[in-house]
């Protein structure tokens, strides 16, 4: 199996004792405690947990008035929550070419740059910054609202600071293949009081934070609650032990991969950055997912370059995403998957390639 949720004894504790304890279920004091953790993991001052990463992404491009006119670049690699967020808030996707870390490249960002450009989502592949740094001076100097993508990188930091951390707004999420999980959920960081309490607003019908019914704004009902908080609090309480294992899986498929010359892995600084997929980039990338099938590992092709697929289906040149989408191949990446088990899908590699 190339993906499966890590649980145990200590989530089912967690939420048998918060069943016991007659809770109402819905977002409260557990669902507070999740966000505070959050916040003082990644040094956010702000966390506001939501239903989903989609969900976190379309409230932090309303936070900052995204709408009906408005552009909004993303990477023409990412998964396709990152544009339908766009969508959803009212505004236009407008993709951009990624670099070799599969990151927006500066280059590509400067020249989709219109008058109707608003925002910019950065979306942090796979747990590295990419050149984060310049695409937020960019942002800076064009007077962008930068969001942060960070979907896959709770755990990863860039240049020292925690991802999610570098835009107006982060966005993280909580789905069955992420480092740690509820089922599903999300989370918006900020350091922005006034931002903070607008999402606050947004997910709970625009009213001010008490629940009265009185609607300042237009708002919606994203709430979470505090049944799957309680399971998130358990895996949270992993999450040191699931980072560090996360990178030591990466040092056992480097090892393992290292000489088998049509192999490529993106170069990762384990000192900074918690993979959350194990991908590899093969030519014969087809060929090579179904020999694996075969003798019974599973794995799945990386997302597709997005211009390409038929919902958005756009005319541009996009070469890095288009070439690196048709070859990379996401391996087994559970934090479930003993060692041996990564030596025997690294042997069957080798096999593949007559090594």
């Amino acid at each position: 199996m190339q993906m499966e949720p890590d649980y145990g004894a200590e989530e089912k504790k967690a939420v048998m004792d918060y069943l016991d304890s007659g809770g109402f279920i819905m977002e409260f004091k557990k669902t507070r405690e999740l966000e505070e953790a959050i916040a003082a993991y990644t040094g956010s001052k702000y966390c506001s947990i939501v239903q989903n990463g989609t969900i976190s992404l379309f409230l932090a491009l309303k936070a900052v008035e995204v709408g009906q006119d408005d552009e909004v670049i993303v990477p023409d690699y990412t998964m396709v929550a990152t544009p339908n967020a766009a969508v959803l808030a009212g505004a236009t996707p407008v993709f951009a070419d990624v670099d070799q870390t599969l990151n927006l490249d500066p280059e590509k960002l400067e020249a989709a740059i219109t008058k109707k450009t608003k925002a910019v989502i950065f979306v942090s592949i796979n747990g590295r910054g990419g050149q984060l740094d310049k695409v937020k001076a960019i942002c800076q100097a064009r007077q962008l609202h930068l969001i942060e993508d960070a979907a896959q990188s709770l755990g990863s930091r860039f240049q020292g600071q925690h991802l999610g951390t570098y835009g107006v707004i982060g966005s993280l999420s909580f789905s069955v293949p992420k480092i740690i999980t509820m089922g599903q959920g999300g989370a918006l960081l900020t350091n922005d009081e006034k931002l903070y309490q607008k999402i606050r607003k947004l997910k709970d019908f625009g009213r001010p934070e008490g629940g009265a019914d009185h609607y300042e704004e237009m708002g919606w009902n994203f709430k979470y609650t505090d049944l799957q908080s309680a399971f998130g609090l358990a895996q949270f309480a992993k999450l040191k032990g699931r980072v560090e294992r996360k990178k030591e899986m990466w040092r056992l498929y480097q090892e393992g991969l290292k000489d088998v010359s049509r192999v490529k892995m993106i170069a990762t600084d384990l000192t900074e950055v918690a993979p959350w997929f194990m991908e590899i980039f093969v030519p014969e990338r087809d060929k090579l997912q179904e020999f694996l099938k075969d003798n019974n590992i599973g794995s799945r092709p990386i997302y597709p370059a997005l211009h390409s697929q038929p919902v958005y289906h756009l005319a541009g040149s996009y070469p890095v995403s288009e070439k690196l989408s048709q070859e990379g191949l996401w391996l087994p990446s559970s934090t479930k998957l003993a060692d041996d088990q990564i030596k025997y899908i690294t042997a069957k590699i080798q096999e593949y390639y007559g090594q």
